[in-house]
């Protein structure tokens, strides 16, 4: 142990503790308004329903704090408890090259986390969601689904971490750089491949085969001056009752995805307005600018790496004696949430404006009243709390509270 051990510590100590406040301040805040419909949208929302939304607020909070204690235990044991450790120790026995032994390292490192968290994804699925009536998954479906992540994360994982580890040990003391831009290259390609070649492992993609809301929306793509590749369906009620809608995809293979759930919620003049909003995040160039924060962001993590890779206190700090790259890229990986969590408020309200910006968009190209009168629907498909609590919202909520973000919309009306 040294100072960076206490660092390490008492960061975690103040991130968990700050999670488990903020966990039981929504708890409170959204049980207290239980009992009344906010008067914005007591005409447009039962009573029923809002005392769903609340109850399953309330129930998403227990089972968040318990993921956040066993998260930081689990943590501690990886690091000071000699976890990873043991891990290395038992794959630098077998006596296998230093390459094959990182990548197996890793590999192995991210199945056993894997394995672990599935008790808890079993029970939100099976337990929590069935219980307020969003599950349409089954066992074999998720076992199905867990087979197919742990073989796509081999057949990508291996070579990308072999590509990484090898970077790191042949480009010289600004292997971080190297490694950057090789990440950056890697997450175009997937942003690119991502809706040909991985989605339909999981979900079934159809053409949208309703003529007249097809031409309704590629009137409003025309108007947009946006091309995409296709307008598809997901078959998102084959797991979940939530609903949705999204583009995926880069340059030339973008796509408009609608989950089929979100389209028996919403008629189409507020389907319109949704994919008017979501339009608004291309023309607005916010998924450039989220790109960008996040290029700069992991820039001055992999710099910080390679300055502290090369440093004996941040092994021994962690609770590991010996040094290697792939050591190096997991620690990393497990204490950088811990000290970027405190960045949350500042991504927060950055993501925060965006949403505002892509629904004034929305209201210029169709109509502010049909956004609301979607937002509405889906706050209820959905069971969102139509009442968080503002400081809880304002450090983890990506969107404005609904009050804020209809209330915002409405003024821009006047």
């Amino acid at each position: 142990m040294n100072e960076f051990t206490w660092v390490f510590v008492a960061a975690l100590g103040l991130m968990t503790g700050i999670e488990l406040w903020l966990s039981l301040r929504q708890s409170r805040y959204v049980h207290g308004h239980r009992e009344n419909v906010p008067e914005a949208f007591s005409e447009q929302v039962e009573l029923a329903a809002h005392q769903k939304a609340a109850d399953y607020t309330v129930a998403k909070g227990k089972l968040n704090r318990l993921e956040s204690i066993l998260g930081a235990i689990l943590l501690l044991i990886w690091t000071l408890g000699g976890g990873l450790a043991l891990l290395s120790d038992t794959w630098q026995g077998l006596g296998l090259s230093p390459m094959v032994t990182g990548i197996v390292f890793m590999l192995s490192f991210f199945i056993i986390g894997s394995i672990l968290d599935l008790p808890l994804s079993w029970y939100k699925t099976f337990v929590m969601e069935e219980k307020f009536g969003f599950n349409n998954n089954t066992p074999a479906l998720f076992l199905s689904d867990l087979v197919k992540q742990t073989l796509l994360m081999l057949a990508l994982g291996a070579p990308l971490i072999g590509g990484a580890l090898w970077l790191m040990n042949s480009t010289g003391d600004y292997w971080w750089l190297y490694l950057w831009m090789a990440w950056i290259g890697f997450a175009l390609i997937m942003m690119w491949a991502y809706p040909a070649f991985i989605a339909p492992l999981f979900n079934k993609f159809t053409p949208l085969d309703d003529e007249q809301l097809k031409a309704r929306v590629e009137g409003l793509l025309s108007r947009c001056g946006f091309k995409s590749q296709g307008i598809y369906v997901m078959d998102g009620s084959r797991r979940s009752g939530h609903g949705n809608a999204y583009f995926t995809g880069l340059g030339n293979n973008k796509r408009i995805v609608f989950f089929d759930t979100l389209l028996n919620t919403l008629d189409e003049d507020q389907i319109e307005a949704v994919l008017a909003h979501e339009l608004g995040h291309f023309r607005r160039k916010h998924v450039v600018k989220n790109m960008a924060v996040m290029a700069l962001l992991s820039l001055v993590g992999l710099a910080v790496l390679g300055w502290a890779s090369a440093e004996s206190w941040f092994y021994t700090g962690l609770g590991v004696t010996t040094q290697s790259n792939a050591m190096a890229l997991v620690l990393f990986m497990l204490v950088i949430p811990v000290f970027s969590f405190f960045l949350h408020p500042m991504m927060t309200a950055l993501s925060r404006k965006y949403e505002y910006d892509a629904d004034a968009y929305a209201a210029s190209v169709s109509s502010s009243e049909h956004l609301i009168q979607a937002l509405v629907a889906l706050y209820q498909e959905n069971a969102s709390t139509l009442t968080p609590d503002p400081l809880v919202s304002a450090i983890y909520d990506s969107h404005p509270p609904a009050t804020l973000r209809i209330a915002n919309l409405q003024a821009s009306e006047a």
